[in-house]
């Protein structure tokens, strides 16, 4: 095996270690906890945190408060698969502080395994009986609500781990029709989690109308890796290979760091159709297999030490009681010790809530099309551990080829793979909060900004967006197919920020007004813009860099930044992670499935259309290598068609 090579890592953030993020008070509260148990009247309580931020926790909290001092008689969580149910076991809060423990009998845990049928005459009975704590699942909480009225659950606590599996889509659903059932018709309170709340299918998990209901308590990633006391660094990047990606995984593999390796669907265009093949190449690729244990992990011989390393496979399921078995030590086992296991080789589990604090890398093969699955697999590595100072996540791509007929399918994966992980970089960073710059400022506060022409919020509805919602509206922005474009640099700084952006503004959020579109659209594209920037200090002054040139920060206005594309970096790291001739295909592949320019477009190019003929003394060409000229002529074209069709108009009035 060869020294394996470093991926391109398009973000690399480094952290304090301040500790605040998982230092406890006096009830045995860390930072995010305190912040939900402060909203604990809430009826409707939306709790956004990252990955090992303590949101099982802190729904215990909250709902023993909520049984011991608000009136409810029942709490039901329920987790999307039964191996997340173990972060909801019997727990002594006591010892550390609270007013009382959290207890789930053993036939009140329906995290098992076992028949749907028993577990949901199990559900229906709890709901009649003394105790008043359940664990179930999803599926199983589907299934009893299709055997029971909404008012069944009065008197309740309903708490939904992994929210975004919820989704507005009425009839397509059932989790999102349960949810709506019980909240018109019913007095539950509902407490939502989430790690992430980005859906990949760019459906809302609840309609605007539903979200302001609830009460929102959000804990960003910043502030979580910030506070911890060892993890210092977090790497993400991308690896490109040719060919399958069995033969190219030893790249990018280490195994001197604790490896979650997520090998792709069986449906994707990096799989070879044959899920125990690839397990088995990568296995070899690790050495030679010695033994299997009791508890199913295999022991292999390491090719290039001789070593030992313990490998758990996820990924073979043909007998289900091994299966069990080897979920069962690393639930019990592995996420306790640190040498119990070193690789874990999965398909589709270990991502949502699977807790193995030593993982260090997480290595994914193929482009996975849902930004929360990003997100919750580099949470499985962002757990803080003594001994683990960096966490890296590596998505292993398919390169471009133009020879292949998917030559667009892979262009497009491996544009939304970088998008995503730029959007990663700026939900891993500090926040900011912008202000409207006039003669008469004080002194800026630590983390705020002064802008010249920048619209603040003006409502309460933006504000709310602004404070809990602006990574997922951005999330939506850059898995719009529009963004993937404008990622390798074929479109217009002020077409994107001022056309594509407030359109997909207006689609998400159809009930702001048009300045209420302007003040939003002006908070995602100056955040994104300052967040991507590279910032140096020369003496008491800090220089931002904007397009290829640094500008003093305060010197920044509105229209300065509407020139700049904010996900301009992604072409920028396009050019460096591959050959001169990749990126050639990249573009022409663009330029082929280019999208149709508007006359909204076509008119803010204009100016620009102008000052390039002027400069240049000739027109923008059709056929030039550069994207943005090829653009401009397009405009040209349509303005021309335009002025064209509406001259045959007037002469057929006049006729």
């Amino acid at each position: 095996m060869i020294s394996p090579k470093q991926p391109v890592n398009i973000v690399d953030v480094q952290y304090a270690r301040t500790g605040a993020s998982v230092h406890t008070d006096a009830l045995g509260m860390r930072e995010m906890q305190q912040r939900v148990f402060a909203e604990r009247d809430a009826q409707y309580l939306l709790v956004k945190a990252p990955p090992a931020s303590g949101k099982s926790r802190a729904l215990m909290f909250v709902a023993l408060d909520k049984l011991y001092n608000q009136g409810r008689k029942k709490v039901i969580v329920a987790v999307p698969e039964r191996s997340i149910g173990g972060s909801f076991a019997s727990t002594e809060l006591t010892r550390h502080g609270f007013f009382a423990d959290w207890e789930i009998q053993p036939e009140h845990n329906l995290c098992t395994p076992g028949a749907s049928t028993s577990k949901v005459q199990q559900f229906v009975e709890f709901l009649s009986g003394p105790d008043a704590t359940l664990v179930c699942t999803h599926a199983t909480l589907r299934f009893a609500y299709e055997k029971l009225p909404a008012s069944a659950f009065d008197g309740s606590v309903l708490a939904i781990d992994e929210f975004h599996h919820v989704s507005a889509d009425i009839g397509s659903s059932r989790l999102g029709d349960l949810l709506r059932g019980v909240m018109t018709e019913s007095d539950a309170h509902i407490v939502a989690m989430t790690g992430s709340y980005f859906r990949g299918d760019s459906v809302p998990v609840l309609s605007p109308e539903d979200e302001t209901k609830f009460t929102p308590v959000t804990f960003n990633y910043y502030d979580q890796l910030n506070g911890y006391e060892h993890l210092k660094s977090l790497g993400i990047g991308h690896h490109f290979y040719q060919g399958r990606y069995t033969s190219a995984i030893d790249e990018v593999l280490d195994l001197d760091k604790k490896t979650l390796i997520h090998i792709p669907n069986v449906n994707s265009g990096e799989s070879t159709r044959d899920k125990i093949e690839e397990l088995n190449s990568i296995l070899s690729v690790i050495g030679d297999e010695i033994e299997q244990d009791a508890t199913g992990i295999l022991s292999v011989r390491r090719r290039d030490t001789g070593g030992i390393v313990r490998v758990a496979d996820l990924v073979d399921d043909t007998d289900q009681n091994a299966r069990a078995e080897t979920l069962h030590y690393l639930t019990s086992v592995a996420s306790k010790q640190r040498d119990a296991v070193d690789v874990i080789i999965a398909l589709g589990m270990a991502k949502e809530g699977f807790d193995w604090p030593f993982a260090e890398h997480a290595l994914t093969v193929g482009y996975r099309a849902s930004l929360t699955e990003v997100i919750q697999i580099i949470g499985r590595v962002t757990r803080d551990s003594p001994g683990k100072t960096h966490a890296q996540f590596t998505n292993l791509l398919a390169q471009p080829d133009a020879t292949t007929d998917e030559v667009k399918l892979s262009v497009n994966n491996m544009l939304k793979a970088i998008t995503a992980s730029l959007l990663m970089e700026q939900v891993l960073a500090p926040n900011f909060t912008f202000r409207t710059k006039t003669g008469n400022d004080d002194a800026p506060q630590p983390g705020e900004l002064r802008i010249k022409g920048f619209k603040e919020p003006s409502s309460d509805r933006v504000k709310q967006i602004v404070t809990t919602d602006l990574n997922d509206l951005k999330a939506t922005i850059l898995q719009d197919d529009t963004f993937v474009k404008a990622a390798a640099g074929n479109l217009d700084a002020e077409v994107t920020n001022k056309v594509l952006i407030p359109k997909i503004i207006r689609e998400r959020y159809p009930d702001l007004t048009e300045p209420q579109v302007e003040e939003l659209r002006q908070q995602v594209v100056v955040d994104s813009v300052i967040k991507n920037g590279e910032v140096r200090e020369v003496g008491d002054k800090r220089f931002i860099k904007m397009s290829d040139k640094f500008v003093n920060i305060d010197d920044i206005d509105i229209n300065l930044i509407d020139k700049v594309n904010p996900f301009q970096r992604a072409f920028e790291v396009l050019s460096k992670s591959v050959t001169p001739q990749v990126l050639r295909i990249i573009q022409d592949t663009i330029t082929a499935t280019r999208i149709e320019m508007t006359e909204e477009e076509a008119l803010l190019l204009w100016p620009k259309v102008q000052q390039f003929t002027k400069v240049h003394r000739r027109q923008p060409d059709t056929r030039a290598e550069d994207g943005t000229e090829r653009r401009y002529a397009e405009a040209l074209l349509f303005l021309r068609r335009k002025k064209r069709e509406l001259e045959a108009q007037r002469r057929l009035e006049q006729s």
